[in-house]
């Protein structure tokens, strides 16, 4: 049996490419959104629950994801993934209770968000239950749980629990804009993964819009992302961080635009490379962003 090994041997190389801890740096913009608004900071929390998040539970639920979905095609973040063992298994059920037991030292508030999260993640993969196999169900659960969600968890660790701030206007429009900005990428990850989630039993969103929907779904959900950023700093009275926004978001607006023009051409571009690359370019534009928002708090350049 798995437990008759040292625990250490569950994190063996496989297992720890299936965790796929590069992925979460794709996640990172919305808790970097989540810490540039927030007035109170405690630093030591904010820098556990990043951990938290960062090291355990996004990583574990794409292990999880891994090991229900046992992919012999490429996945996000892996183009050759290796064999899944039951050590995948062990090792992200060992990172969800130490995700659980170290989120008690933030707040009782904040362990039990991250029990709902890792509760919808397993929802999402789980062969008995598998959301993940319906197109609507299966975005919606990304989009509330990955955005909206994981703004309001990474809110409540970063500062002191006040629900009426945490709900307030401007909390709420932050959410949606969070899981817009999730929502819009999100199809753009399964454009290259169309055959094999169908024969996997899973229709995705990205199946059912196609190959041109996927990419005018995509860009009317960031389209209205950036809108309500328009809202939201014209009611904070910060139109020129949008500004900044638009600008550093040129180039993956092209980026993404030439991609756009070559799938319709030929849909053979609608590959893993290309994926990956869009989403790297996009993830690391947002995090740039978003700590240009985080050292403005000390600096006041805009």
């Amino acid at each position: 049996m798995a437990f008759d090994y040292p625990i250490v041997s569950w994190f063996d190389k496989n297992t720890v490419k299936h965790l796929r801890f590069l992925f979460s740096f794709f996640l990172l913009p919305v808790f970097l959104f989540a810490l540039s608004q927030t007035n109170e900071i405690n630093w030591v929390n904010t820098v556990l629950a990043f951990l938290i998040l960062h090291i355990l539970v996004f990583p574990s639920s794409n292990g999880y994801n891994s090991y229900q979905d046992r992919d012999e095609g490429s996945i996000g973040g892996l183009k050759y993934p290796p064999k899944v063992t039951s050590n995948l298994y062990y090792a992200t059920l060992l990172m969800d209770i130490l995700a659980l037991l170290a989120g008690f030292l933030i707040s009782v508030y904040f362990s039990l968000m991250v029990l709902v999260f890792i509760l919808m993640s397993r929802a999402y993969s789980y062969r008995l239950i598998r959301l993940k196999k319906y197109p609507i169900i299966g975005f919606l659960t990304v989009f509330v749980f990955q955005g909206a969600f994981v703004y309001l968890m990474s809110s409540v660790a970063i500062s002191r629990v006040n629900w009426a701030e945490l709900f307030s206007e401007n909390s709420i429009i932050c959410m949606i804009i969070s899981s817009l900005f999730i929502g819009s990428i999100y199809p753009l990850t399964q454009i290259y993964q169309h055959q094999a989630d169908k024969n996997d039993g899973v229709i995705s969103i990205s199946y059912k819009l196609g190959y041109t929907g996927t990419f005018v779904f995509s860009g009317l959900l960031f389209a209205v992302a950036v809108l309500l950023m328009f809202l939201y700093f014209s009611i904070k009275q910060q139109t020129f961080a949008l500004i900044i926004f638009l600008l550093m978001m040129l180039p993956v607006i092209y980026r993404l635009s030439v991609w756009f023009a070559k799938v319709r051409k030929d849909s053979k571009h609608a590959n893993f490379e290309n994926t990956m690359n869009m989403n790297m370019l996009t993830s690391a534009t947002m995090n740039l962003y978003f700590l240009l928002l985080i050292f403005n708090r000390y600096g006041n350049w805009f």
